[in-house]
């Protein structure tokens, strides 16, 4: 069952130049970035209320987030859903039919478990679900 938003993920060119707008015109609060090198992308964090937003900037031309901004632009890429049981999350989402991308839990920012759904699944919408480290 998911308990909130996580974050929302942003696709960006460059982390350097998107953070100004975050940081002084929206006054978020900068967190820190980290290379997630299985998704061949650097991420920034910014806090937002109970939630994030997740800058991507990919770090080879093959990522995933590479061919997003070659065939999208910048822009909202994904929403993140907390769960508290990545695993059963899972199980469940595959019994009742939803298409997923990652039947696998992976490693994401922070050490957390993450799982794609395929946009299919969402109207459109790339979703992550992810459980926090313990």
């Amino acid at each position: 069952m998911v308990k909130k938003i996580n974050h929302i993920g942003v696709a960006v060119h460059n982390i350097e130049e998107a953070l100004p707008f975050y940081q002084q015109q929206l006054g978020m609060l900068y967190e820190g970035s980290e290379v997630v090198a299985e998704q061949k992308v650097r991420v920034a964090f910014l806090s937002v209320g109970e939630s994030r937003i997740e800058l991507l900037e990919p770090t080879s031309d093959d990522s995933p987030v590479a061919k997003f901004l070659e065939k999208n632009g910048p822009g909202t890429h994904h929403i993140a859903y907390e769960v508290e049981d990545i695993q059963a999350e899972l199980a469940s989402l595959k019994e009742q039919g939803v298409r997923l991308i990652d039947e696998v839990p992976r490693t994401g920012a922070h050490q957390t478990q993450i799982a794609f759904l395929h946009p299919k699944a969402s109207g459109g919408v790339l979703t992550e679900i992810c459980q926090a480290k313990h």
